[in-house]
């Protein structure tokens, strides 16, 4: 199994944050099933995307991706 080191980034921004997956969809213009296959793995951002959630949570999309600290 691959690792998910992208979704878990996500869930664990989204938690610190204390929004439900609902909200961050809805936030970034996403569905909330959108935002759960993200951080399951089931399906990985675009790289617009990508940028749209770095800049929402104000971190590089190279942490988003575990490129760095």
């Amino acid at each position: 199994m691959k690792d998910n080191y992208l979704g878990q980034t996500i869930k664990a921004l989204r938690k610190e944050q204390g929004l439900s997956q609902r909200r961050l969809g809805e936030l970034i213009g996403f569905s909330n099933q959108t935002v759960s296959f993200w951080e399951s793995g089931r399906m990985e951002p675009n790289a617009d995307t990508l940028v749209k959630l770095a800049k929402y949570f104000n971190v590089s999309t190279e942490y988003l991706l575990g490129l760095e600290d």
